[in-house]
Parts: structure tokens; C-alpha cells; sequence
């Protein structure tokens, strides 16, 4: 099915998942914007190497969990097109055993993943709702669905993404607009490498290796292409069969 290009928003574009997200869409033929919040210098990298491909890309930048910045951003764009097809990649982990986690990590967590998500998705809803077309993907993670030791408030945080995946899937199906959630597992990206080394990965993974951060990019794709129409509501896990 041919597709016709979108205006697409990728939070935490400059990182390595998001990267590789806004590399596949760029490829797809959509125009990407590239959302960094303190790294600018890898987020216009990142336009370049979609500009070096043919494709077409901007950098926009802001703090998630400040709504009165994110909107005057979103609202910059929204004066252009509405953006159809977002991605809430944005995310932060602070680990700790939950009996000595503080305060700041639990809520800092917490405020990216879920404030970040409403801050970004609700201004960005009418538009695209009057579009009768739009792609929600919302970037959780293995952890929310099977837990991990030291990680309440990253298990907390993405778990809550999915639960808001599915409400806000039921509230737009009938408009043309899809939501899902893709949760992956060990993927390798320079935040989670140091993380695992090559035998824990292959004593935990069926697949005795990580993902890499293009297919994972490559699952967002497909989910935002016409052809993943009539999936919505779903949380589809990408993890070597980890569990």
C-alpha cells in the first residue's frame, strides 16, 4: 500500500532507540521532527543522516515535563500541518533499590514517562483527530511487563504507558488513529551496555544476543504505516524471547 507522507514527532529522537526511529521513518518518507531536550548537537546529527538519505527532518527542542514549554513547541508546529504519526520514545531510568530509592528518583522517573506523555500526546489529539488518521506509539519496555530488581520506578512509570496505551486506543479507534505500546528487552544502545555483558545476555536471552536499536525502529515503522491499520490497543514485546 502506498504511503502518503506524514508529519511525524519522535520525543527523545537523539538518543539511540529514538535515533534509529527517526532514521526509519525519515526512510519511510515522512517528515521528522527530532526531539531533544539537552541534546541538541546528537538530535542535528540525526537530521543530517536523514538529510544525507533523501529524506527531511527538523530538530525541536524542549522539556517533556514542562507543559507550558511543550506546548508553545507544539503549538509552533501544530500552526504548520498537524503531526500524525508520535512517538513517546522520551525516558529516563535512575535505578535503586526501592527501600533506599529518594523521592527525586521516584518522581523524575515517573514525570518523564507519564507527565512527558500527556504533556506531548493531548495537544497534539484534535488535530490529528480531524486528520481521521494518526499513529500513536508508545515506547515501553520488558521491565513493565516482568519486572526488575532496582527498577520500581522504571516498572511503574512504562507500565502506567501501557495502561494509558489502552484507554487512549478504545477513545480514538473509531477516528482513524491507532495506539500501541512496543516494550523491548535487552536492546544494545549506549545507555544499556554497560548494563549486560555478553554472557549475561546470552544466559537470559534465548537468542544469546540484544536487539538492536534498527529493529526495534523498524517495528515502529510498520506500526506506523497503513498497513498496521487494524492493530491498536496492543502492547507488542520485542525481546528475543526473553520471556
Amino acid at each position: 500500500m502506498n504511503e502518503m507522507p506524514k508529519r511525524a514527532l519522535v520525543t527523545g529522537g537523539s538518543g539511540g532507540i529514538g535515533a534509529a526511529i527517526c532514521k526509519q521513518l525519515g526512510a519511510a518518507g515522512h517528515f521528522v521532527y527530532v526531539h531533544a531536550h539537552r541534546g541538541r548537537a546528537a538530535a542535528d546529527a540525526v537530521v543530517a543522516e536523514i538529510a544525507a538519505a533523501g529524506g527531511e527532518a527538523g530538530v525541536v527542542c524542549f522539556d517533556v515535563t514542562d507543559a507550558v514549554a511543550t506546548r508553545s513547541a507544539l503549538d509552533a508546529l501544530l500552526a504548520q500541518a498537524p503531526v500524525q504519526i508520535l512517538v513517546n520514545n522520551a525516558g529516563i531510568h535512575d535505578d535503586a533499590a526501592f527501600p533506599g530509592m529518594s523521592p527525586q528518583q521516584w518522581h523524575s522517573v515517573i514525570d518523564v514517562a507519564i507527565s512527558g506523555f500527556y504533556n506531548v500526546t493531548q495537544p497534539l489529539m484534535l488535530p490529528m483527530i480531524r486528520t481521521r488518521w494518526g499513529r500513536i506509539i508508545n515506547i515501553s519496555s520488558v521491565t513493565a511487563l516482568a519486572g526488575n530488581r532496582g527498577q520500581v520506578n522504571y516498572a511503574a512509570a512504562k507500565g502506567a504507558l501501557i495502561a494509558a496505551t489502552k484507554a487512549l486506543s478504545l477513545e480514538v479507534a473509531s477516528r482513524g488513529i491507532t495506539v500501541n505500546a512496543v516494550a523491548p528487552g535487552i536492546i544494545s544502545t549506549n545507555m544499556s551496555n554497560p548494563a549486560f555483558d555478553a554472557a549475561a545476555i546470552a544466559n537470559l536471552v534465548p537468542m544469546k544476543r540484544a536487539g538492536t536499536a534498527v529493529e526495534v525502529a523498524s517495528l515502529v515503522r510498520y506500526l506506523a504505516s497503513n498497513d498496521a491499520g487494524y492493530i491498536t490497543g496492543q502492547v507488542i514485546s520485542i525481546n528475543g524471547g526473553l520471556f
